[in-house]
């Protein structure tokens, strides 16, 4: 999709040296994310003819936890947050008055990062690439609460890795 735009924001210099294409690798995910939930057909706020743009902050656990504390009461840092315009009740207004839909913002710590990847023995962009999709997943509308939109949401991230050549993060 040639019609979105990420904003990358980088508050940990360390994200240069860990994971240096962090730029074209991010982009690649976002369009593969988009191109999965666009051919699905379920977001009705879904506008072809209007870009949609994303804020993306690769940051480290201290500002991670932060957040996690203010905003979900957790004191801790965890690998990702997403705050997603679509839980604003003015979104659908805003997806009408404006030209870009702007769908939210996602932070993803580096330290946890790093060490999920390697308690899991697994790639860091891997890591980064599945907890990128499951931040876009969340910012178009996707939850985990229930028990049915948590395995339609991980069927979806599995779907989507698969297509970036990533394995099942949920298999044993």
């Amino acid at each position: 999709m040639s019609n979105t735009r990420l904003l990358i924001s980088v508050s940990e210099d360390r994200w240069n040296r860990a994971l240096p294409d962090f730029g074209g690798l991010s982009n690649n995910v976002m369009t593969t994310v988009f191109a999965h939930v666009s051919a699905l057909g379920e977001i009705d706020f879904w506008d072809e003819k209007k870009p949609l743009s994303v804020n993306l902050c690769l940051s480290n656990d201290t500002e991670v936890q932060k957040l996690n504390k203010e905003f979900r009461g957790m004191d801790k840092p965890t690998n990702v947050l997403s705050f997603a315009n679509i839980d604003d009740e003015n979104f659908a207004e805003d997806c009408e008055l404006y030209e870009e839909i702007e769908l939210g913002d996602i932070i993803i710590a580096l330290e946890t990062l790093e060490r999920e990847a390697d308690l899991k023995n697994i790639p860091l962009a891997d890591h980064y690439s599945h907890l990128l999709t499951h931040g876009l997943l969340h910012l178009l509308g996707f939850d985990h609460i229930e028990d049915d939109e948590a395995e339609y949401m991980e069927k979806c991230e599995i779907d989507i890795l698969k297509k970036l050549n990533i394995k099942n993060p949920y298999s044993e």
